[in-house]
């Protein structure tokens, strides 16, 4: 018997209708997933704050700051009082007192011996970044390890008194100006670090004699950078610093100030700490890298968006071919 033309017809068209509405489906499933994957990274970025060492300010950091802010990061660079670790780091623990949600926590040079301290009863802080930097143990100094680990600095500085209000007074160690180039930013042209040396912020004695009383390292992850020509301080300082606190650590030939003449490197690091501490675990070093491991890692961000794009676009495939059986059984 042959089959009725219009029924042949009507067959036809429910197959297109069908197979459409299925492709509309899939496509749906493909892009919507993403999208909404995308929100929820920029939603739970944590933001950076930056916390400069002595001899220097905030405008250290401009370089790292403008990448991290062209990433959609939120950063801050509030300024390092450097009247001593103590007061230092009541003072920047009030600013991430201001800091609503997770927060990455980068500090260069005697900044992280800071952010060591400051970070203690934060939970929101995620992950810890020291950028040729002091990490100091409970009981030591800056002092304390420069004599371990002797550097340069230690002829490189003169101290000048001072006075504040309240009858209050101290020492002031500055850089003397013929050393600011060799011994702290020789992998600057020699113009830009003789200005850095024009521009310098002292910082008080007490910033380097006073002792830590705690250190966040030991319950927040952390990542280090060693910069293998460092003069101010030791890069075997450095390299024993993070092997203890069991930092994910990297290596570049770089001077003391790598956060200024290498400023994609520095973003990196920190970038590798934003995306492996997750915005959403918890402090502590099971949400960091394993505990013995350094060396470099490649950031992960750019590799979870790809898996969630792979991941639905078989869920997307798996479910056009479900529908394209059923379809079948249906006009049979």
């Amino acid at each position: 018997m042959t089959a009725s033309p219009v029924l042949g017809s009507q067959r036809r068209a429910r197959r297109s209708h069908l197979a459409a509405a299925a492709c509309a489906a899939a496509l749906c499933a493909a892009s919507a997933a993403p999208a909404a994957a995308d929100g929820d990274t920029s939603a739970t970025k944590p933001t950076v704050v930056l916390i400069h060492g002595a001899f220097a300010d905030g405008s250290s950091w401009n370089g790292v700051a403008e990448r991290l802010e062209r990433r959609g990061y939120k950063v801050m660079a509030p300024a390092n009082p450097l009247r001593g670790l103590y007061n230092d780091a009541t003072y920047i623990s009030s600013v991430l007192d201001s800091v609503k949600g997770p927060v990455v926590l980068a500090g260069h040079s005697y900044g992280g011996a800071v952010i060591s301290s400051a970070a203690v009863g934060h939970p929101q802080v995620k992950a810890l970044v020291y950028i040729d930097a002091l990490m100091p143990d409970v009981g030591e100094s800056g002092a304390s390890l420069a004599a371990r680990f002797p550097s340069a600095l230690g002829t490189a500085t003169r101290s000048v008194p001072y006075r504040e209000g309240h009858g209050q007074s101290g020492t002031d160690l500055y850089l003397k100006r013929d050393k600011v180039y060799p011994v702290f930013a020789a992998c600057l042209p020699e113009r830009q670090a003789n200005l850095l040396g024009v521009t310098q912020r002292p910082a008080a004695t007490t910033a380097f004699s006073e002792t830590a009383k705690v250190a966040a390292w030991k319950t927040i992850p952390s990542w280090a950078m060693v910069g293998r020509q460092d003069m101010t301080i030791n890069p075997e300082q450095e390299r024993f610093q993070a092997r203890r606190a069991h930092s994910h650590t990297v290596e570049i030939n770089s001077c003391h100030v790598s956060l200024i003449a290498h400023p994609d490197a520095v973003t990196d690091l920190i970038l590798q700490a934003a995306t492996a501490s997750g915005s959403g675990s918890g402090s502590g070093a099971a949400s960091g890298p394993s505990l013995a491991d350094t060396g470099s890692a490649a950031p992960r961000r750019e590799l979870t968006g790809l898996g969630g794009i792979a991941g639905v676009s078989l869920v997307a495939g798996a479910g056009a071919l479900l529908v394209g059986r059923r379809l079948r059984r249906r006009l049979r």
